[in-house]
């Protein structure tokens, strides 16, 4: 697939959003204060915006599983989550830059500092029972005033189900400006397709194990790992049965979608 990169002036910001189509997929450079403008933008112009992320894994779970596909059509906007996914571009000759790495556990705090002078209203929906709300003391402790309620994320699929409603139920009667919906992928992203019609809210964020991290149940990969592109590993070592198939067989798949570009670009240079 050829490289496609397509600039635009969004409505009603001063934001000059640029997309980038490679490895089959479509996604946007944006860095954490962007990120922040467009929240602010769907806030106070009452917009309903789901704003995802990729990485190395959901483009994985993009070219196997169509719902994926149809979440990422649905999307809004799409950052990127993975310093391999910059790395990647930045071979295929895309000006991608460090900062346009957003991962939650950098973002989640300028985030939550911006809720709380903007009085952003959150409901975090993820992680086990009482995971959530550990974290979001948490928060509360760091940013006084802030506003966030929880729920955990082990509810059943079924979208007709009494817990799933009662779930959309509350965020409605909450009215939180920011959903953030942290079951892993692509659970997160299935239950969200599946409620779009039914959930009330301005700003809506696939953010995995954000709270975990926030709440120490996970641990939080030093930072300097994350921005040399080795987060990876430290993930695998913290918790290999879960992640050895996604940082050990998964990419062998993304390096076949890599070469062929990677040597079309090659071709067309010289």
């Amino acid at each position: 697939m050829n490289n496609i990169i397509l600039s635009i002036n969004y409505f009603s910001t001063t934001m000059n959003l640029t997309f980038y189509n490679f490895l089959g997929i479509r996604t946007q450079a944006l860095t954490i204060n962007e990120l922040n403008q467009l929240i602010d933008t769907a806030v106070q112009q009452n917009q309903k915006w789901i704003i995802a992320n990729h990485n190395l894994h959901s483009l994985y779970l993009y070219h196997h599983q169509p719902k994926m596909q149809t979440f990422y059509t649905q999307a809004d906007y799409t950052h990127i989550d993975g310093m391999a996914l910059v790395l990647l571009g930045q071979r295929l000759g895309l000006p991608l830059q460090r900062e346009h790495r957003v991962t939650y556990a950098d973002w989640v705090w300028p985030l939550m500092a911006e809720a709380k002078e903007k009085k952003w209203r959150i409901f975090y929906l993820g992680s086990k029972p009482g995971v959530a709300e550990t974290g979001a003391e948490i928060l509360r402790e760091k940013f006084p005033n802030l506003e966030i309620k929880t729920h955990h994320g082990y509810i059943g699929s079924n979208t007709d189900s009494l817990e799933n409603q009662s779930v959309l139920a509350e965020i409605k009667d909450y009215q939180p400006h920011i959903l953030m919906v942290g079951m892993g992928m692509p659970r997160q992203e299935n239950w969200i397709i599946d409620n779009l019609e039914q959930i009330s809210t301005n700003v809506i964020l696939p953010s995995g194990a954000c709270i975990d991290y926030v709440a120490g149940v996970i641990p939080t990969p030093p930072r300097w790992m994350g921005r040399l592109g080795f987060e990876w590993l430290y993930r695998l070592l913290s918790e290999p049965k879960r992640l050895w198939k996604r940082y050990l067989l998964e990419p062998w798949f993304i390096l076949r979608l890599f070469l062929p570009e990677f040597l079309t670009k090659q071709l067309k240079t010289n």
